[in-house]
């Protein structure tokens, strides 16, 4: 059952900004993650603010050479578009992936990005560092899901598919709020544990994310794999996102991003230098690959991932290099 809330419907970005600065507001875009955690009492909201009637935040679009994809643009939309799966089509793999078609005709880009963990201590009745506690109960209990990377003092997984697939893009995200507007790469739009435990996005209070930018893709070859307990709905058990750029058959530049490996998109810069100036081959794919996991930790119960990015890692290597 949902608690009781105020709710209005901007039709602009300025609108909308103003109804955030209402006491204890929540922005609402699918609202498939946030009308679920309302119910679920992981946190409270006195007011919503609906913003899928603000058309400026809708659309895929190239400007200036580089293609804009709006916060509420639904996920079926991105993985469907012509000129993303032509460009750019490691995200549009990404964007199929995500949940059910159910959910993907409705979530948005922007609520793919800033959803909240699905640690089953944060979403439960747990008082978790994350929800304001002092431990993460994932250490010493139920942990098969959790990070091998990044954990910190919280070992949540970032659940969005399509974060990584960004951050290999080198993507931007665009944020305007009261203060005025600001640009953050999506490499740092999301929040570590070490920095603050209780965020997930840099967003402040009152600022809302319109619009993400991608630069030119040209000679850039890319691919995102998800492996997980069933083919649809469930969360990454492990996931990569790869973005190549080659020079005749060398790599010139490499950007490797995990999924459900910690609580952020996480980089492997190490796997990335093994790669850069080489060709694509059974033995740099490999040498990558073990590059890409030396640094685990994992929990008790989640070893298993730790072989399971090598392979996967591995294998879209030598995919993508045909």
């Amino acid at each position: 059952m949902l608690p009781n809330f105020t709710y209005t419907r901007p039709t602009s970005v300025k609108e909308a900004v103003s109804d955030l600065g209402r006491e204890e507001a929540r922005v609402m875009a699918g609202g498939t993650d946030l009308l679920g955690c309302l119910r679920d009492e992981v946190f409270h909201a006195a007011h919503v603010v609906g913003i899928n009637h603000v058309d400026a935040l809708k659309g895929i679009r190239k400007t200036n050479g580089k293609w804009t994809i709006g916060a509420l643009t639904t996920i079926t939309e991105i993985a469907e578009d012509p000129e993303i799966n032509r460009t750019y089509p490691g995200l549009a793999t990404a964007a199929s992936e995500v949940a059910s078609p159910q959910l993907r005709n409705q979530g948005t880009l922007g609520g793919n990005l800033c959803q909240k963990p699905r640690c089953w201590y944060y979403r439960g009745a747990f008082h978790c560092l994350r929800r304001g506690g002092n431990i993460c109960y994932a250490v010493g209990g139920e942990n098969q899901y959790h990070c091998i990377f990044g954990g910190e003092n919280c070992f949540i997984v970032h659940p969005s598919d399509t974060a990584p697939a960004l951050v290999a893009f080198e993507a931007s995200a665009h944020i305007t709020g009261s203060g005025g507007a600001r640009t953050v790469p999506l490499e740092e739009f999301h929040v570590r544990p070490s920095d603050n435990p209780r965020k997930e996005t840099v967003l402040k209070r009152d600022e809302v994310l319109t619009h993400i930018t991608l630069p030119d893709a040209a000679g850039v070859r890319s691919a995102y794999r998800k492996v997980r307990a069933r083919r649809a709905w469930d969360f990454a058990l492990a996931g990569v996102a790869l973005a190549l750029h080659f020079t005749d058959k060398r790599v010139s530049k490499a950007r490797i991003v995990l999924s459900g490996a910690a609580p952020f998109p996480w980089r492997c810069r190490e796997a990335e230098a093994t790669l850069e100036g080489k060709e694509v081959t059974a033995k740099t794919a490999r040498e990558s690959a073990r590059a890409a996991v030396a640094e685990a930790k994992p929990l008790r119960k989640n070893g298993y991932k730790v072989p399971l990015f090598e392979n996967v890692v591995e294998e879209e290597l030598l995919k993508i290099a045909g």
